[in-house]
This record gives structure tokens, sequence and C-alpha cells, in this order.
């Protein structure tokens, strides 16, 4: 048995952590690949640093494509060899004319909610435009929205099951750039990689506009490391590469931000 009261202490997604645990200890006792509904980053990221510290079993996380935002874990004792084709997906392909009526993502969402669906069977939604967009569910809901699914705002649409290799899938535009700080709080490097006045970065980080590692962070002078991962609301990504120490015991840091 794991030790859930240790395991649960000071964790923020308590309800969520909690059916992990419990679906750890089935795939314990059970011997069996165990997989949860798709979790939001926040989750996943507080599951794998937990589970990190556990040797009675293993987790991989998965939503079907690498930049994938929403995942399911699968999660298996160590003598299993656990990986992404455990973890069972399915997409859809929402196919209509949308030159006249837009959709954006929460249009989608709406209508796959609107059909019954709630949104831990649903992962990422990526949207095409005026084409339509694709999901990725859980398997168990794809007949039942490529027969429910037939409208999005005002506009008709027919809804499809296709491959996971059929995803249109593109890869976001990067921006890399140095700078030089005197410290690596994260209000600091944040407004260098943003583009953003420290004042503006700070005002974001206290409102709770800024993640660090999809983890909430609201003090300006957090410390950030190598291979962090900031993300600050509609700003998009920044990752934190490599740091050097300059000859005035400055810090050189590499950024590469994902828009």
């Amino acid at each position: 048995m794991l030790p859930r009261e240790k395991l649960l202490k000071g964790i923020k997604n308590r309800e969520a952590i909690t059916r992990i645990v419990d679906q750890a200890e089935i795939a314990l006792k059970t011997w069996e690949v165990v997989v949860s509904d798709f979790l939001c980053p926040p989750v996943i990221a507080e599951v794998q640093g937990l589970f990190k510290k556990l040797t009675e079993v293993e987790i991989v996380a998965w939503g079907g494509y690498p930049q994938a935002e929403r995942q399911r874990v699968g999660i298996a004792r160590p003598e299993i060899s656990l990986n992404t084709s455990d973890i069972p997906l399915a997409a859809l392909c929402v196919a209509g004319n949308f030159l006249f009526d837009p959709a954006n993502h929460r249009d989608f969402l709406g209508a796959i909610s609107g059909a019954g669906i709630v949104r831990e069977k649903v992962g990422d939604i990526i949207v095409l435009g005026e084409r339509g967009a694709q999901l990725i569910v859980a398997p168990e809901m794809a007949k039942f929205l490529e027969i429910s699914l037939v409208q999005v705002r005002s506009v008709p649409v027919t809804t499809e099951l296709i491959t996971l290799s059929e995803l249109k899938i593109h890869s976001p535009k990067t921006k890399t750039m140095t700078t030089v700080e005197a410290s690596m709080r994260l209000d600091a490097i944040a407004s260098a990689g943003f583009g953003m006045s420290r004042n503006k970065m700070a005002n974001a980080i206290n409102s709770g506009d800024v993640r660090v590692n999809w983890k909430d962070i609201t003090q300006a002078s957090h410390t950030v490391e190598s291979g962090d991962l900031i993300t600050v609301r509609g700003k998009g990504r920044l990752e934190v590469g490599e740091v050097a120490i300059t000859r005035k015991q400055r810090y050189r840091i590499q950024l590469t931000r994902f828009q």
C-alpha cells in the first residue's frame, strides 16, 4: 500500500491527486496498467513530482502528441514495461464551413459539453480555422461524439474518427535570446524573455497570471532554474536554458520563447 497521508500532505490539487493515488493502489493490487482521465498541466506537474519519489509504481503521461497540454497518465508496477502505447486515445475530425461564423477553442468545447461529455474525457482541441477542429478524446467517447456532435455555433458539422497520425500539429514558433541578469529572480528573467517591463511583470506575477512548471507563483522574487518553463497568461511560454556565470558574477541565461 502507498503512504496516502504522506503523499497527500500539502497537495494543492487534492481531489484530482487523490483519484490518482487510488488508481495507483489498484495498479499495485492488479498488476495491470491503470489509466487516468485527461489531466490539466498543473495536475500533471504535481503528479509527476509526487510519483518521482515512489519506487512502488511508475507513470507515463501522454496526450497524443509531444506538445499536448492535456494528457492521461498511465500507472503500473515498475516490473511492467509501461509506455505511451498503453494509454488509449482516440482522435476525431470535426469538419464544417466556419468561414462566415468562426469558432474558437471555447466554442468547440461548449459544443462537446452540450453533447453531454465531461471535460475529463476530452484532451486537446486543435482548431483548424475555417475548416473546423480536431479533438483528442477517451476512446469510449468517440462513437457517441460521431453521432451527437452535429453543430458548433450555427455551423452544421460532421464528426469522424481519424488516426492520431492525422492530427495537424504545427510546431510552435520559437525565439531564442540571451539575457544577463544580476539574479535568477522570476520577474527579471520573465520580463526579459517576454519583452515586458519589470514592473508590469511583477504585477502579472502578483495577480496570479504567471506559472513556473505549471505551478502558480505569486512571488516576484521566486528563483528559477535551468530547465524551468515559465508561462504568462496571454503571452505564451518561456523555457530557461543554459545558465553561466560571467566574470562580474552575473548570470548569462539562454531563453527560448514559444509563441
